[in-house]
């Protein structure tokens, strides 16, 4: 028996309380429903300021009453450590996943993603360490590498950040390892590579790129490409990053470490382009227009693949969902919501 499934049937005889900050947003979401439908107590924390409340009531739908009396959420921000401090009472593990994403929205705005990320980070470190928590594990970033140009990506070896977002999730790392020595207190910081799922927002102009192409091929609209479509990166879907987040929460560390997230793939832009117009056509969305190519954008790597060889020796990490087999699984929901 993998370590996943010894994992879930623990859980199906104990229960814990557990701690989701941006509970309402695409990856928090995903972890409270995995946990109610465990029947696990949990706390959520969002000041939906990219979050939605509507992905907390799609969650209710899905559990059952007795599941969702299990869930308590505060409406408040990681930026005040009061309600960080309020947010750990009793809490056994903490899933942070707060924060202000996207690599173009920190270029137009730092001061608010340097707010969020890092003092929002450590107000959740210092409650969480005050708390005497469980384990405490958080949100990282493929980010971190920066211009590090070999692949795949092993966690020991990053380059020179591009951009604000990135450094703000690489002093979370520092930040993280600094407690460990300090304090004692170990986290593990999950580098995310490209996650997507159900819930994941379509709108704005921080859209992730399979979100935004599936709704702009379901409604029939322009496909744009940054670059010549030969860019690559590590996709990994939803289901992988809940495995990733639980096995982390409960599996004790001797010091402070970080991981990849990922499958280790590498999938062009191009070739993720005919994959979701293949998906939307099983779903009986037929798309028939080119992609329209465009400037590269400014902060971004070109190429991303993540090693998860550590995720695997230290945790038990065995990612069971590669890209088509998430996209074909998500088109359904995407045709619904865009």
């Amino acid at each position: 028996m993998d370590a996943y499934t010894k994992l879930l049937n623990r859980l199906d005889t104990e229960q814990f309380t557990w701690l989701v900050t941006g509970a309402a947003g695409f990856i928090g979401s995903n972890l409270v429903e995995a946990l109610l439908k465990k029947n696990q107590k949990v706390v959520g924390l969002d000041n939906f300021a990219t979050g939605h409340q509507k992905n907390l009531d799609e969650v209710q739908g899905l559990v059952s009453d007795s599941q969702w009396q299990n869930f308590t959420f505060i409406n408040g921000d990681i930026r005040e450590l009061t309600t960080c401090q309020q947010a750990c009472e009793g809490v056994d593990y903490v899933l942070h996943q707060a924060a202000l994403g996207s690599v173009p929205r920190s270029l137009a705005d730092p001061i608010t993603s340097n707010s969020a990320n890092i003092t929002g980070f450590l107000n959740m470190l210092v409650a969480a360490r005050d708390a005497q928590v469980k384990s405490f594990v958080y949100a990282a970033s493929s980010s971190t590498y920066g211009d590090h140009p070999a692949l795949p990506k092993v966690e020991e070896n990053i380059g020179n950040p591009l951009s604000p977002y990135a450094v703000t999730k690489y002093v979370n790392e520092l930040y993280a390892d600094v407690f460990s020595r300090s304090y004692g207190f170990h986290s593990a910081g999950l580098r995310y590579f490209n996650v997507f799922g159900r819930r994941q927002d379509p709108n704005g102009a921080y859209a992730a790129v399979i979100p935004k192409w599936t709704a702009a091929m379901n409604n029939g609209e322009d496909v744009f490409i940054n670059g010549d479509g030969e860019t690559s990166r590590d996709f990994c879907f939803i289901e992988n990053v809940i495995q990733a987040n639980l096995l982390s929460a409960t599996t004790e560390l001797e010091k402070s470490e970080v991981f990849n997230v990922a499958v280790g793939d590498r999938t062009t832009l191009n070739q993720l382009f005919e994959a979701i117009r293949a998906a939307l056509a099983e779903n009986g969305v037929n798309y028939d227009k080119s992609p329209v190519y465009r400037d590269f954008r400014a902060g971004d790597v070109r190429h991303s693949q993540a090693d998860v060889g550590k995720a695997q020796r230290l945790l038990g990490y065995a990612p069971q969902y590669r890209i088509m087999q998430g996209i074909s699984l998500t088109m359904p929901w995407y045709i619904k919501n865009t």
